[in-house]
C-alpha cells in the first residue's frame, strides 16, 4: 500500500498534462457537435489524439485533432509547438487511418486544439482551430 498521499498542487508531468488538455479537447469537441470516434491512434512514429466526425459540415468530415496543452506560455504558445515534420506526420497517419476504416466519411481535415490550464490543471482558454494543414 501506497502511504504517500498525492499532492495536487505538483506541477504534473508532461503526459499528465497532455491527458487532461485531451479530457479538456474532447468535451469542447462533443459540446459542438462533433462525434468521438478514437482517441490515441497510434502508428509507429507517434499518434493522433483525437479521431472525430463533423456532423455539420456537409458531407459529414472526418476530422483528425492535434491538441497541445501548455500551463503557461514559458515554452511558447500550444500552437507554437505543432512544427513542419508533426504535421506531415500527422497527414500522413490521417491517410493510413482513412485507409483503415473505408466505412467512415471521406472528407478529410485537421484540425489543432490548444489549450491552456493554471497552476492547478483548471482550464484557462481553448482554442479550435480548423484545417492547419491549408
Amino acid at each position: 500500500m501506497n502511504d504517500k498521499a498525492y499532492n495536487f498542487n505538483v506541477r504534473p508531468s508532461t503526459l499528465i498534462l497532455g491527458k487532461i488538455g485531451e479530457e479538456y479537447a474532447t468535451n469542447c469537441l462533443e459540446k459542438i457537435g462533433y462525434g468521438i470516434v478514437e482517441r490515441n491512434f497510434r502508428l509507429r512514429n507517434g499518434e493522433i489524439d483525437i479521431v472525430a466526425i463533423d456532423q455539420k459540415e456537409k458531407p459529414p468530415t472526418l476530422v483528425f485533432v492535434e491538441v497541445k496543452t501548455r500551463e503557461g506560455n514559458a515554452y511558447g504558445t500550444p500552437l507554437e509547438a505543432i512544427t513542419y515534420y508533426k504535421l506531415k506526420f500527422l497527414i500522413r497517419t490521417a491517410m493510413v487511418y482513412s485507409t483503415m476504416h473505408p466505412r467512415l466519411p471521406k472528407a478529410l481535415r485537421i484540425d489543432a486544439i490548444a489549450v491552456s490550464v493554471g497552476p492547478n490543471n483548471e482550464l484557462l482558454d481553448i482554442e479550435h482551430v480548423k484545417n492547419i494543414s491549408q
